[in-house]
């Protein structure tokens, strides 16, 4: 992202999104590599790897999550072609995300150690394309968690989610419902090991919200849900007058962390 792109999106944003919380809270960005070729992935993986979350923790980033998908499939099961790969950064302000893009423009280390991927040859380019996501940690979970897993990576199953709203007035409800609502202690005393809860302020999908919680394997997942469906709390608050309607669509990921995930 550069300079101008991040001034248009300071236009678009309210200023009280990137300013106000003056680091109390979280900013993240979700960078999503759209890949057609296992050629394409390994450019990017070596990328990731060598040069770019090298140089994020030269700037004072340590826990950079970069993940892929758990099985090649969309939602409904159905075989997807294109090869994704997800990088979770996080800002301890919109501020601090700004002066990391400037930092990175200026550290030669990174510009050599990346340079067959940032000059690539138009005809041979490292991806189809790159999908941003920025997020406003939510108030009731205002930092990043690094998960407590004790599972191999290869085998841990990381669940994003994302829940679009159907008017902005029903996606504040929603959001109200993880922070004021309970939403969040619930998930916390049943131990899904969330890395983040977060508004979306600028996507493909808007209004929005995201989280990314984290298990040991498929079947330690599967537990936790179960337990959660059946929970005398979760049960109460889904019913609740106030909390209908706030969802129009629930995205589920499932992924699991490369090798050289930080998280």
């Amino acid at each position: 992202m550069n300079k101008l792109s991040i001034l248009f999106l300071a236009l678009l944003m309210p200023i009280s999104y990137l300013y106000a919380n003056n680091g109390s809270r979280d900013f993240y960005q979700i960078k999503v590599y759209h890949l057609k070729s296992s050629e394409q992935e390994k450019t990017v993986d070596d990328f990731l790897k060598t040069a770019y979350l090298p140089a994020l923790h030269r700037a004072g980033i340590t826990n950079v999550g970069v993940f892929k998908p758990l099985q090649n499939t969309d939602t409904k099961g159905t075989e997807n072609s294109e090869k994704l790969i997800y990088v979770f950064i996080p800002f301890n302000s919109y501020t601090h995300f700004t002066k990391t893009e400037n930092a990175l423009e200026k550290d030669l280390k990174f510009r050599n150690e990346g340079k067959s991927y940032l000059d690539a040859l138009h005809t041979d380019a490292p991806y189809e394309r790159i999908e941003s996501i920025l997020l406003n940690a939510f108030e009731g979970s205002p930092k990043f968690n690094t998960p407590k897993l004790s599972a191999p990576k290869k085998d841990r199953v990381y669940e994003l989610r994302s829940y679009e709203g159907p008017t902005e007035k029903r996606y504040k409800n929603k959001v109200e419902m993880f922070n004021k609502g309970g939403e969040i202690g619930l998930f916390k005393r049943l131990n899904f090991n969330a890395v983040f809860y977060a508004e979306v302020v600028s996507g493909s999908r808007m209004p929005n919200l995201m989280y990314l919680t984290t298990f040991e394997n498929k079947a330690d997942r599967d537990e936790h849900w179960k337990t959660f469906g059946k929970d005398e709390y979760w049960l109460k608050l889904k019913s609740m007058p106030e909390y209908q309607n706030n969802v129009s669509k629930n995205d589920t990921r499932f992924l699991t962390p490369t090798d050289y995930s930080d998280i």
